[in-house]
């Protein structure tokens, strides 16, 4: 892990997401609400709701980055297992947490609490919760790893709590340019200039009709200087190339 850098991992927990029923809406939000944080999302991985899967990616992404995030499978219903699976990952116990439980009550009324509403209160012992202005049932906090749920709306609610907690890191600039030429038609010139820059993340996409570049790192200068030297070399394939910049 580079020392510099704030990492995150993303892991997505669900078999609707696998199965094609449910689109997810959570990555996008994620990765950009962290970089805006200068927290770098280098992983994510999407897997089903499989109780040994869950716990070894768990312990894997944990040990590997500054912070976890999780979404799916802390709702009401018997193939919501996440929390009991966060639990046996850090090896605790799951209890009625006090405060979870008296949110469900007084967000449900006390006559209105089934056995799968009470389900969303037990968590880990040393979980901490995350609000949940939307529908009430918390998600949770559990050292590095932030539990969440897959609706976007209370994701991002839930988000929002967990943001409090996390280190900032350092801002990172991005700048794209756009051109008509071919992707293949810079690779050589791009892999050299990656090579003299290599505190520049430079990422390649060809789109219909031409290629974007985008820049990306915490040091602006750096992204101007690297940005420059490649309409440079694009001006020299084709002196008349309209290359768009943002």
């Amino acid at each position: 892990m580079n020392n510099n850098l704030i990492t995150a991992g993303f892991l997505i927990i669900g078999n609707e997401i696998l199965s094609g029923r449910t689109p997810d809406q959570n990555l996008n939000f994620l990765a950009k609400n962290l970089a805006e944080m200068g927290i770098v999302l280098r992983e994510v991985r999407v897997i089903g709701d499989f109780e040994d899967e869950i716990i070894e990616n768990v312990k894997h992404l944990k040990s590997k980055y500054n912070y976890v995030f999780t979404s799916g499978g802390i709702g009401p219903t018997h193939d919501d297992i996440t929390t009991s699976c966060i639990a046996k990952a850090f090896n605790q116990e799951l209890i009625l947490h006090p405060l979870a439980n008296e949110i469900l009550i007084k967000h449900y009324g006390s006559e209105n609490i089934n056995e799968a509403r009470l389900k969303m209160a037990y968590l880990p012992v040393n979980a901490e919760l995350l609000d949940n202005p939307v529908s009430s049932a918390p998600g949770f906090r559990l050292e590095n790893v932030f539990v969440m749920a897959g609706v976007p709306k209370i994701f991002q609610a839930m988000f929002v709590a967990s943001s409090k907690e996390l280190v900032r890191g350092q801002k990172i600039y991005s700048r794209e340019i756009k051109f008509k030429l071919t992707e293949s038609s810079i690779a050589h010139d791009l892999t050299k200039l990656q090579q003299e820059y290599p505190d520049v993340a430079m990422g390649s996409y060809p789109f219909e009709g031409g290629t974007s570049l985008v820049f990306r790192s915490i040091n602006l200068n750096q992204v101007n200087i690297a940005i420059n030297k490649m309409i440079d070399l694009i001006k020299i394939l084709n002196p008349n190339e309209n290359i768009e910049i943002s």
